[in-house]
């Protein structure tokens, strides 16, 4: 039976699906099908992004779904090959057409690039606000920015990101970053939420999952629920898509919270790239 999925609310007055589905790597061939079973499972959040090559596939998916385009949450990211304002400008014009829709609920930057562009994420940044201005993008917000590069943001434009995406999951908490947003209403958004399946084996958490009759997926995805995150677990096997989102009917207490909390490994637990020396640029 599909599940309803809390709405929590962002800084510009809209509101966001707090599980959502993500489609990073997901083959766009397999994007259609993997989309439609999360939609039968209740999601109505897609995350996706011009580098994950599969934008056009996740419009095909709503399209197809039949839902109301006012019910689904779409989140798109600037390639990094695209941060020059003009560049960034077509790129999105570029998402709008690959997705087939007027308008995107959330656009961001997908990555600060503090080493390129002359470290210049500020103007991009305002693209994006023009962007919100015209209606297009909903809301705007940012991905894997460090705390110094949202508080460039803040002293040198006028609009506060929504979220900041962000790796997070047992093993690197993120805080730092974390604390910054809570101080400035900026929700944290976790990808990575179960650390690429590495904390599902870990002792504190399945001895937790089998006290509670509960996976140990479910159980870290309810840690970050509880600690206010936006999660999108990613999985193309229909079973654990449906299994992720049984999770808002069982709680943590405060024990068990900080069991999985004092799992954090610091930097070390870090299964991405650092924030501050990423310098992709895709091809």
């Amino acid at each position: 039976m599909a599940i309803t999925i809390p709405d929590i609310s962002l800084n510009d007055g809209t509101t966001i699906p707090q599980l959502g589905f993500g489609v990073f790597q997901i083959e766009p061939k397999d994007t259609v099908a993997a989309v439609t079973t999360a939609f039968e499972a209740g999601y109505r959040h897609i995350d996706t992004a011009q580098m994950y090559g599969n934008e056009a596939e996740v419009g095909e998916a709503v399209r197809v779904s039949g839902l109301d385009r006012g019910s689904v949450y779409v989140t798109s990211k600037l390639s990094n090959a695209f941060h020059r304002p003009d560049d960034a400008r077509r790129a999105f014009d570029s998402t709008l057409a690959a997705l087939k829709m007027d308008h995107i609920d959330l656009f961001l930057i997908h990555w600060p690039l503090p080493t390129l562009y002359d470290g210049d994420y500020v103007s991009t940044w305002k693209v994006l606000e023009e962007l919100q201005r015209d209606g297009r993008a909903r809301s705007i917000g940012v991905s894997n920015f460090q705390v110094p590069h949202l508080e460039r943001l803040a002293d040198e434009t006028s609009v506060v990101p929504v979220v900041n995406q962000i790796e997070a999951h047992p093993y690197f908490g993120n805080d730092e970053v974390r604390a910054y947003g809570r101080a400035h209403n900026i929700l944290t958004e976790a990808w990575s939420p179960i650390a690429q399946g590495k904390v599902l084996g870990d002792p504190t958490v399945v001895d937790i999952a089998e006290q509670l009759d509960r996976t140990p997926a479910q159980v870290v995805l309810r840690w970050h629920v509880q600690r206010g995150d936006i999660i999108f677990p990613k999985s193309t096997t229909p079973k654990r898509i449906e299994e992720n989102t049984r999770i808002f009917d069982f709680e943590l207490d405060d024990a068990a919270m900080e069991r999985i909390t004092s799992l954090d490994k610091g930097e070390a637990g870090r299964q991405g790239a650092n924030p501050d020396t990423f310098a992709y640029l895709p091809n």
